[in-house]
């Protein structure tokens, strides 16, 4: 008897636990996430790790900003995580916790720890989950962790990874020392980084659409309210 989830139940259960209609805009990207998060969690291969983790948090907090009421994004994120039968505190946990020590390092000494050319006693549990992430063959590889990999650098050093040469030679030691491919890795944080572009100019659109509207509105509500002087009757 198949008892693996479907991406149907994933959905379905997304929706009762989050019950508001979600803006437009943001709706494919949700969606989308919750697909790609379903696809793995029901991967033989698959593993949770915690750059995984921030993988996930990072790219709903980098795609949804801008979002309103700003109060339903906790709520879209709980049920996110839920749908996949996942603690959505221990993805936000363990992001935070890499985030914090991203921030707190070296870049050097970041790239090191990632490409196992160096031992870190910083994060007992990274250590632990780097080493079973290169010694495993059968590894499944993402593009949320990607993404994992590629927040810790530039918390670390943002200035790092808006040069080129210096991006690229941080991700190829970082791929071979995980023993990942170094092609995908590069495609695709290379199309991540081109849809935060096109997300940023879709919200700078709507910006413009909505303040447009908003102008016209005031207008025509002004022209409705101003008093009419009607003709003296000894003219």
């Amino acid at each position: 008897m198949n008892n693996v989830r479907t991406v149907s139940d994933t959905k379905r259960t997304f929706y009762n636990r989050h019950t508001r209609p979600i803006n437009t805009i943001y709706r494919r990207v949700v969606e989308e996430l919750m697909v790609e998060m379903h696809l793995l969690s029901v991967n033989a291969d698959f593993s949770y790790d915690p750059i995984y983790a921030l993988g996930v948090v990072t790219t709903f907090d980098r795609f949804m900003q801008g979002y309103l009421p700003e109060q339903d994004k906790e709520s879209i994120f709980n049920a996110l995580c839920q749908a996949i039968e996942e603690d959505p505190q221990r993805y936000r946990q363990d992001a935070h916790r890499l985030q914090a020590l991203a921030q707190s390092c070296a870049s050097k000494d970041l790239i090191g720890w990632l490409s196992q050319t160096t031992p870190t006693d910083r994060d007992a549990d990274l250590a632990e989950q780097l080493v079973r992430i290169a010694n495993n063959p059968n590894f499944k590889y993402s593009r949320l962790f990607a993404i994992g990999l590629f927040s810790l650098l530039e918390l670390s050093d943002p200035e790092l990874v808006k040069d080129e040469k210096q991006r690229t030679e941080a991700l190829k030691s970082v791929a071979s020392g995980l023993h990942l491919s170094n092609d995908k890795l590069t495609k695709d944080l290379d199309l991540y980084r081109s849809n935060l572009d096109k997300m940023a100019q879709a919200l700078v659109v709507m910006a413009d659409m909505l303040s447009a509207d908003r102008k016209k509105r005031e207008q025509r509500l002004q022209q409705s309210t101003t008093k009419v002087t009607p003709p003296s009757i000894n003219e």
